[in-house]
């Protein structure tokens, strides 16, 4: 089968192109996103293989149809930007890789908590200059502090293990709470007033949205750290910065971003910048922003192409897939 990659970059490549020959695919690679317009690029491939900003709406589903285009193969976890009424509708099958390290994506989670609270990239940037001078570098210890884990999926529980190992409080919130888990389970709202640090790690959903928001923010506590490595929408950004406005956060880190799709993953030091509240949130000293790099890892990505294979093939030979995305009512 004929696979076209669109919103590729030399990593993604290297590691599709070791596995294609075993499985007797062919691999056409664009460096575009896939948005309105570049779907023809597709020509010829019987799949598609996209990325977590790529548009993949009626109007795009309908022309791969049209081109004979089977399956969109997601190398990601995420697939709220997809329409799978429409997929439904033009006969074609979608697959996603839904867990290719949890680890990783928790990790880079705490690794952006240690570094905010202890500002160790302002840090790094001073004694480049050979500033070595410690004052506004402050932290708190987060040993006996409390920190809330909304979402106790794969990745929340591999977060709450490492911060079980930091000696932090832990309180958890999820919609469907695993009565499995070792963990103090509470309301959403006991959450954000006793949290110290409260880290995201759900999905986005239509329940989850803005689960962040001008509400939810007035009931945290001032002084708060947030984390959101999920995605970027569960945060409602013109709220997040009047918090910050009001000095109401310790500290923000985020690695994904409301608007993030026409600027992560992407070089953009030459151009002038004209979403107003990213330029916002980049200016605030207690604010950290990267580019939804919490999964990268070369464990990730070789699971990624793994799994994105294994779909295919399925498909191609007729079997069930567990990680088949199917239109519901």
């Amino acid at each position: 089968m004929k696979i076209a990659f669109y919103d590729t970059k030399d990593y993604d490549r290297i590691y599709f192109e070791k596995l294609a020959p075993q499985y007797g695919f062919e691999l056409k690679f664009f460096e575009t996103r896939f948005i309105p317009g570049t779907e023809t690029l597709a020509t010829g491939c019987d799949a598609v293989c996209l990325f977590v900003n790529d548009i993949i709406n009626r109007e795009t589903i309908e022309k791969l149809a049209d081109i004979g285009i089977k399956v969109i193969l997601m190398r990601c976890a995420g697939y709220d930007n997809i329409d799978l009424k429409a997929c439904k509708d033009f006969g074609i099958s979608v697959f996603r890789v839904p867990s290719y390290s949890p680890t990783a994506v928790a990790e880079y989670a705490a690794a952006l908590l240690l570094t905010l609270n202890r500002k160790i990239h302002k840090a790094y940037v001073r004694t480049k200059e050979f500033n070595f001078k410690i004052s506004g570098l402050m932290g708190i210890t987060l040993r006996g502090k409390t920190i809330g884990i909304i979402g106790t999926g794969k990745i929340g529980k591999v977060m709450i293990d490492i911060v079980k190992g930091l000696g932090m409080n832990i309180l958890a919130y999820d919609l469907f709470p695993d009565p499995n888990l070792d963990v103090n389970y509470v309301s959403l709202d006991e959450l954000l007033k006793k949290s110290d640090v409260i880290s995201l790690h759900v999905p986005l959903s239509p329940d989850s949205k803005y689960i962040i928001n001008k509400n939810s923010i007035s009931k945290m506590k001032d002084g708060v750290i947030l984390i959101n490595t999920s995605r970027g929408a569960l945060i409602d950004t013109e709220a997040l910065i009047a918090g910050l406005k009001a000095n109401k956060f310790r500290g923000v880190a985020l690695d994904v971003y409301e608007e993030e799709d026409e600027y992560f993953f992407e070089d953009r030091s030459l151009d002038i910048i004209k979403d107003e509240d990213l330029i916002k949130l980049v200016t605030y000293p207690n604010v950290i922003v990267t580019s939804h790099q919490a999964f990268f890892t070369e464990e990730s990505l070789q699971a990624i192409a793994e799994t994105t294979c294994e779909n295919l093939k399925c498909f191609e030979e007729g079997g069930t897939c567990e990680n088949e995305i199917a239109y519901t009512e």
